[in-house]
């Protein structure tokens, strides 16, 4: 008998709740019984691979690769990651999973983000490097339900808190039962945070998941986001992650912290006899992410709504760029000693996936390390105000523009697959092909709402 079996027995688990993270990030899944699931332990388990052929809404894609009528939308072989287990506080008999797809060869499905993040990490780990990283989310809470905000067409929603207040002990004080399920509900299922509090905006939350290495840390990320919506809702509340829910309102972040580690668990970017004591390692991880961000910006940025956010002023960087602690620019140096020396990704925002916003980042930057890139000259002051530069390049502004220079871009094709680059090209065509068409007819932010508000 698997182990894991009488690890659930003596945990009381007679459900299980299993789950695949599709594109777009969503948490796409169902109960299963003991049965099945012990069946699926050692034999995988067939999973319709529809969830890789259609959109955020449930549209089928019109030009698929991967799956699509002409395949007949197949159950394709799925695997249990048996390292994913966790309970759900509210469901004690109900054990949570995360699934991926895999052929029976061993060799991944060409569409799932969870599954290149692996293999990313595995790169880095050939090179003789650990990733440690760390997510932290701005999220707008409302006084609302799934209900109440389509009746109300996404207008006149009622915010969790009122006003600019951030960092409020008043906030947390008052509504110090819903923080504490947060807390308490994160710690139980593995995704630990560090801190939560009030940020700028009506009803806005900053949640800081604490660090760990690999794959761990994506997983926490996503999981967070889904299991943040569950408890909104449980609460009679609802959360967005949209990366700008409205104009009048800063956008919300999905900051990404991120450093290496060499193999006999020294830190690879410290080194003080350098300037900042930034290692060469980190000068040329660093300048590979600062090179590449423009052609890998649809994987960090993956939603009409991303660019919304990018906005001079409205602290999300609009070049691609990098400074000593400065929240001006895309990419934030940190400073420190060897065991907190890092860089905060802060092109990042709240509706990205988390395992493609990792597998980005990462895969540039072991793209520098390999190619020796040099890095440009820092940015000092505000970025906002100085003009396109090499050391300050100008990003795509649109999802359309950025999922072009993604697709023609050699280096992509290169760190990604040419299957993973046309089918995530095929995806974000057609999110651009959805929004040319209904915003014909509907203003602009009432499709964004409708598409992105709840599940993204």
């Amino acid at each position: 008998m698997h182990p894991i079996l009488d690890k659930l027995k003596k945990d009381g688990i007679t459900k299980i709740k299993l789950g695949i993270f599709d594109v777009d990030g969503v948490f796409r899944g169902k109960y299963i019984n003991m049965k099945k699931f012990t069946s699926a332990i050692d034999k995988g388990f067939g999973f319709c691979d529809v969830v890789f052929g259609w959109d955020i809404i449930d549209e089928l894609y019109d030009k698929p690769t991967v799956t699509g009528w002409h395949t007949g939308y197949p159950d394709a072989p799925a695997v249990i990651d048996i390292n994913s287990y966790r309970k759900i506080p509210w469901e004690p008999d109900t054990a949570l999973f995360i699934a991926d797809f895999q052929y029976s060869d061993s060799s991944p499905y060409p569409a799932c983000p969870r599954q290149l993040c692996k293999q990313i990490l595995q790169k880095a780990d050939d090179m003789g490097f650990t990733v440690k990283s760390a997510f932290e989310y701005e999220f707008f809470m409302f006084k609302e339900t799934p209900h109440s905000v389509r009746d109300k067409k996404y207008e006149n929603l009622l915010p969790f808190t009122p006003g600019m207040f951030g960092y409020s002990i008043i906030r947390n004080s008052t509504y110090s039962e819903i923080y504490h399920d947060f807390i308490d509900t994160c710690q139980d299922m593995d995704m630990e945070l560090e801190g939560i509090h009030t940020e700028t905006g009506p009803g806005v939350l900053e949640a800081c998941i604490s660090v760990d290495s690999g794959l761990a840390s994506p997983d926490k990320a996503a999981l967070f986001k889904t299991f943040s919506k569950v408890l909104a809702q449980r609460w009679e509340l609802m959360a967005t992650f949209m990366a700008k829910w409205s104009p009048d309102y800063p956008g919300q972040s999905g900051h990404l912290h991120q450093s290496l580690w060499n193999k006999d668990g020294s830190s690879a970017f410290y080194d003080d006899s350098k300037p900042h004591n930034m290692s060469d390692i980190f000068s040329h991880y660093l300048a590979g992410q600062i090179c590449l961000l423009p052609e890998v910006l649809p994987m960090i940025a993956p939603t009409i709504n991303s660019y919304t956010r990018m906005i001079k002023g409205y602290w999300a960087p609009t070049h691609s760029n990098w400074g000593i602690d400065n929240r001006t620019c895309a990419i934030r140096v940190i400073p420190g000693s060897p065991k907190s020396h890092r860089l905060e990704y802060r092109i990042s925002a709240a509706d990205g996936n988390p395992h493609l916003a990792l597998a980005a980042s990462i895969a540039c930057g072991l793209y520098g390390i390999k190619n020796k890139l040099e890095l440009p000259p820092m940015i000092e002051g505000n970025a906002y105000d100085l003009k396109t530069s090499p050391a300050n390049v100008e990003l795509p502004n649109t999802l359309e523009k950025s999922i072009n220079s993604f697709s023609k871009s050699k280096i992509m094709r290169e760190l990604f697959g040419d299957a993973w680059v046309d089918h995530f090209t095929l995806t974000r065509e057609w999110e651009a092909k959805c929004y040319k068409e209904q915003k014909k007819n509907d203003p602009d932010w009432y499709w964004m709402r409708d598409r992105y508000f709840e599940i993204i």
